[in-house]
């Protein structure tokens, strides 16, 4: 579209769980976007398209979509609201010019809202507030009103940012309404976007050249590599020869190198997919590709002397992980890649679009940098589903030095749980030394929690309350920055059941060893010496043999022939395995299989490295 008043870019955020993706539907669906027959139109979650985000129920890659509204066209980028991938949505509101803040009538603003919101007004971005989901029966309405009002108040850098528009909204039904009486569509929030949200803001002087800042990319078999972002200054054409302007740092100055390149094809963006266009215009979000050499943060430029955009700034990785080539004895039996440079491939790959982690060679394998357990866990996952073999470590902090001392990072953390759960979230924070800040009754019977927390004690946490709950806490935290450590917080946890010898698990013998202590693995499957087979009942680790048939013999008694009985055994998810890590542990990784094991696998070794330390 050539007049940008005619364009609007907006982008979705809100904590998690609070709707901003089941808007982003409702809006795609009322904007005539598909047709009455279409398949879309009886989806949930339609920009939710990765397994992982259908199997969490989180958005975790940023998204862009447009529709056309009277006239108009409007760029929507629908944001993660996990604070793991805070990563996405600092990269992502680099395009928009205005914000739809989506808030739970009942939850209230969150840790996440927070630094969402202070991220769009730190970029001067245009707020429109939705409050969602206000059929809930224990929806406070006036009382979210106020906190977010507050919230502002807290965040906003000068007076013409406490000025936003308030809609209401239950975004699962596509109503909304500027009261709770709401409407039977979502027109109020399109004329809000319209009215309220700015048209891009851009360099008039087209005379200067094309610069757009590449703030996403994406992929595809056919075409390879798409540079996505907004167009900044002057137009772009398909087959522009351009310059693919990069940043970067050396003792604190900018250096700017300069690759010459050309666009091959162009896209605007119309409801879910990219249609082809010869050109675009100041204002626009548009995909390019031929620009093999562009990464996030890069400029794309033009013009007798090209200038580049300031780079994408990002908070800093706060959780690492070791992720090496899979070592054990049954390493290459399940999984397609297995070797370091294999990995490595891949690793480096993901930092194309993953600009929120680290990456840095660690021994055989490497160290990962990233926002968080569940940011490095999605990461893990993804690369087990397309076929890799890995083995990974205990998550560790990466500390930062602050005026020659060493210093940890730490977290604001909010916690809601039911009454009958509170002693048991009380006691695990006490001991994770956490400080309350405040603790509340909410009007659904819960309390609430605030406390400031350390993100070393932080690992495990979820997991931990969630058995203590019964599945039933609420638990979301955002980085607030780095204080001197004063206490490392030691995990606690009994010793673990380790098989003694190669060979395939027997009910026989798991039927022995379940007297124990808790069995990680069933009957019939292959465990080596050194791999983890459950947690013991007591402090120390047990080496047990889980692979001892029955011996024959020619007595029989209807006592001993009688069918083993097996408690169910203990399946852990990825996140518990690498919660339950110590230091001289490791995860197994392979597409089939998660396998804990010992770092060394010979017990004789291992005893006497225990000793030595």
């Amino acid at each position: 579209m050539e007049n940008k008043e005619q364009i609007r870019n907006v982008a979705i955020i809100a904590h998690v769980d609070h709707g901003k993706t089941t808007l982003v539907d409702a809006l795609l669906k009322q904007s005539n976007t598909f047709r009455d027959n279409q398949a879309e139109m009886s989806q949930t979650l339609i920009m939710d398209s990765g397994d992982q985000e259908h199997e969490r129920g989180i958005t975790i890659t940023a998204k862009q979509t447009a529709v056309h509204y009277q006239g108009y066209k409007i760029n929507i980028i629908d944001t993660p609201g996990h604070a793991d991938f805070s990563g996405e949505v600092e990269r992502t509101l680099n395009m928009a010019d205005g914000v739809l803040l989506v808030v739970d009538a009942q939850e209230g603003p969150m840790p996440q809202t927070k630094f969402v919101l202070k991220k769009a007004l730190d970029l001067k971005l245009k707020p429109v507030v939705v409050i969602n989901k206000i059929d809930k029966p224990a929806a406070r309405i006036e009382e979210v009103k106020d906190e977010i009002s507050d919230l502002f108040l807290e965040l906003a850098n000068d007076e013409s940012q406490l000025n936003y528009p308030v809609y209401y909204a239950v975004a699962r039904d596509g109503r909304a309404g500027k009261t709770t009486d709401l409407d039977n569509d979502l027109h109020v929030i399109f004329e809000s976007i319209i009215k309220d949200i700015p048209s891009p803001k851009i360099d008039e002087d087209s005379t200067k050249g094309l610069q757009l800042l590449v703030a996403s990319l994406a992929a595809d078999n056919y075409l390879g590599k798409y540079a996505i972002g907004k167009v900044f200054r002057a137009n772009i054409k398909r087959g522009q020869a351009i310059k693919v302007m990069k940043t970067s740092f050396k003792d604190g100055k900018a250096e700017i190198s300069v690759i010459n390149s050309k666009v091959d094809r162009l896209f605007a963006y119309r409801g879910l997919g990219r249609e082809e266009v010869q050109e675009a215009f100041a204002g626009d979000i548009v995909a390019v590709t031929g620009v093999a050499d562009a990464n996030i943060g890069d400029t794309l430029a033009a013009g007798d002397h090209p200038e580049a955009l300031p780079t994408i700034e990002l908070e800093p990785p706060t959780l690492s992980i070791y992720i090496g080539p899979n070592t054990s004895p049954l390493k290459g039996k399940e999984g397609e890649f297995t070797t370091s440079r294999q990995i490595s491939d891949r690793l480096h790959k993901e930092l194309e679009t993953n600009i929120a982690l680290k990456i840095s060679q660690d021994g055989l394998g490497y160290k990962v940098s990233g926002r968080g357990e569940l940011h490095l866990s999605v990461l893990i996952e993804t690369m087990r589903r397309e076929g890799y073999e890995l083995e990974a470590g205990r998550p560790e902090v990466v500390y930062k030095e602050v005026n020659g001392k060493k210093c940890e990072p730490f977290e604001d953390l909010t916690i809601e749980v039911a009454p009958e759960y509170v002693g048991a979230v009380s006691q695990e924070l006490g001991i994770r030394k956490a400080d309350l800040k405040t603790q509340e009754l909410t009007s659904a019977g819960t309390t609430r929690f605030t406390y400031e927390i350390s993100t070393a004690a932080l690992i495990g946490l979820r997991n931990h309350l969630m058995t203590a709950s019964k599945g039933t806490v609420l638990m979301s935290s955002i980085p607030k920055g780095y204080r001197e450590i004063e206490s490392k917080y030691k995990p606690e946890r009994s010793g673990v059941l380790i098989s003694f010898e190669t060979g395939i698990s027997t009910a026989y013998a798991l039927d022995m060893a379940q007297a124990r202590g808790i069995l990680f693995i069933p009957p019939q499957v292959p465990v080596y010496q050194g791999m983890i087979v459950g947690l013991s009942n007591k402090k120390d680790d047990i080496d047990i043999n889980v692979c001892r048939e029955k011996q024959l013999t020619n007595m029989r008694t209807h006592a001993s022939d009688g069918a083993i009985q097996l408690t169910p055994f203990t399946n852990l998810s990825l996140e518990q395995c690498l919660d339950f890590l110590l230091d001289d542990e490791l995860l197994e990784v392979t597409p089939k299989s998660l396998r804990l094991r010992k770092r060394q696998l010979d017990p004789v070794k291992r005893k006497r490295e225990a000793k030595s330390n």
